[in-house]
């Protein structure tokens, strides 16, 4: 079976605006139930739930638990953690899956479910379309003997504050740097500047103040204007910005300007070069910038395109037994200190590459210059298939010609909405631009 052949299911779990097709108490109420048959089919079996500050997360934790526990499952509650907080303890405290409650970078009035299993990874496509086909049966209440029972981890914050400590080499230190956290009043609010502080640094924290209703709202990571301007107010060596669920992180030089997830990448594939420490090479994405590829290779440093979504990046590093890749968005992995995405951790491993290198975070990414890239969004009906119109093959043929191997064309479908992706890379923005738009509009043509 194929990805498109999934009902439920996008790039990164299940995601929608509350109260709408699959988010809603019913739904996850079956749900809970489906995944508790399908990952956790032996008695005594244990599933962890996080969730990010997003008012609906108490809704749908209820509705989880009851459908888990319907199951015969028991359920660990850990309140509000992040995303890979949530698959590090899945692994530590040995249970069949872990369940996140967070629609991530989008706002309140969105949620979503992600999946890990027993080994702190996202759920391979075969599982999701097993759960899926469970939700077809009528829900079965084991024996109430047999119910699943519910616990609360109270301690889950400071297990992990202590594990992303862990990942910061003993003989470094980051006393005497100033920076400011935005944890986009986000799952990290209680966790990232807690890191920062004891690792030694003077930390100013925006975005801390979770009510519910203000995650990602002008703050975080897709936002980064509140944490340029405080970076510069109070003159701070740098910042780092995370989303709501904590998987995802961009960085702000001491001037201001920002640095997202491929230069995050560039900065510590390079550092790891020259220490002596990069295993294989370097794993992004259909969307990482063209710029990437071309400085990595100058360095001969392998560096290989997996889908978008971290979960295939992962899948791709496991393949080929490298540690580094990521998104442009922010998705860092180094697969040598955790199983998935963590904002935290990879804002830590570029303070250790500052410290080892002895440069600032403008220093350490000044010789990267990404390429103009422009991104066009063209929504389409379901019943149309425009990739496949011969005018828009045409037009993509064209500008790939005039490119000439400067740059690059990629058209694509969403995971999460019905839109197509219009991407041109080149050297000259006016051009991309053009190119771009004249892409866009034959594409929207085609769904007409």
């Amino acid at each position: 079976m194929t990805e498109q052949k999934r009902r439920y299911f996008g790039t990164d779990g299940i995601r929608g605006r509350v109260g709408d097709g699959a988010i809603t108490p019913d739904f996850v109420l079956k749900l809970g139930w489906a995944i508790g048959r399908v990952l956790a089919k032996e008695r005594n079996s244990k599933v962890l739930i996080g969730k990010d500050t997003r008012i609906s997360g108490y809704m749908f934790e209820s509705a989880l638990q009851a459908g888990l526990s319907a199951a015969g499952v028991d359920v660990y509650l850990m309140g509000p953690m992040p995303t890979p907080a949530v698959a590090y303890l899945t692994r530590t405290f040995h249970a069949q899956a872990g369940i996140v409650i967070s629609a991530s970078h989008n706002p309140y009035h969105d949620n979503g479910i992600k999946f890990f299993s027993d080994k702190g990874t996202k759920l391979p496509d075969s599982v999701e379309l097993a759960i899926e086909a469970m939700l077809d049966q009528p829900i079965r209440t084991v024996d109430s003997a047999y119910l699943g029972k519910a616990h609360r981890i109270a301690d889950a914050a400071g297990r992990y504050i202590e594990f992303c400590k862990s990942v910061f080499p003993n003989e470094m230190t980051l006393e005497g740097l100033h920076i400011v956290v935005d944890c986009a009043h986000g799952a990290t609010y209680h966790i990232a500047p807690n890191v920062l502080r004891e690792l030694g640094a003077e930390v100013t924290e925006i975005g801390t103040q979770p009510n519910g209703l203000n995650i990602n709202k002008e703050c975080g990571a897709t936002h980064l204007t509140a944490l340029q301007n405080k970076v510069l107010e109070t003159k701070a060596d740098l910042g780092i910005a995370l989303d709501g669920d904590g998987d995802r992180i961009m960085m702000v030089t001491e001037n201001g300007r920002p640095i997202d997830g491929d230069e995050i990448l560039y900065m510590l594939a390079v550092t790891a070069q020259n220490q002596g420490q990069l295993q294989g090479g370097v794993v992004g994405t259909l969307m990482t910038n063209f710029a990437l590829e071309k400085e990595l290779d100058k360095r001969r440093i392998p560096f290989v395109r997996a889908k978008v979504g971290d979960r295939y990046v992962i899948e791709e590093l496991v393949k080929r037994d490298w540690y580094l890749g990521g998104e442009n968005s922010g998705h860092v992995i180094n697969r040598q200190h955790h199983t998935t995405g963590d904002g935290i951790i990879a804002g830590l491993q570029v303070l250790a590459a500052m410290y080892q290198e002895q440069k600032s975070l403008e220093k350490l990414s000044c010789d990267f210059h990404k390429l103009p890239q422009v991104l066009i969004n063209v929504r389409f009906e379901s019943d149309k298939q425009p990739l496949e119109s011969e005018n828009v093959k045409s037009v993509v043929r064209e500008v790939e010609s005039a490119l000439a191997g400067t740059g690059r064309v990629l058209l694509r479908k969403s995971g999460t909405e019905p839109l197509i992706r219009v991407m041109v890379e080149g050297e000259n923005e006016a051009k991309v631009k053009a190119f771009a738009q004249q892409i866009a509009n034959e594409v929207e043509a085609a769904t007409n």
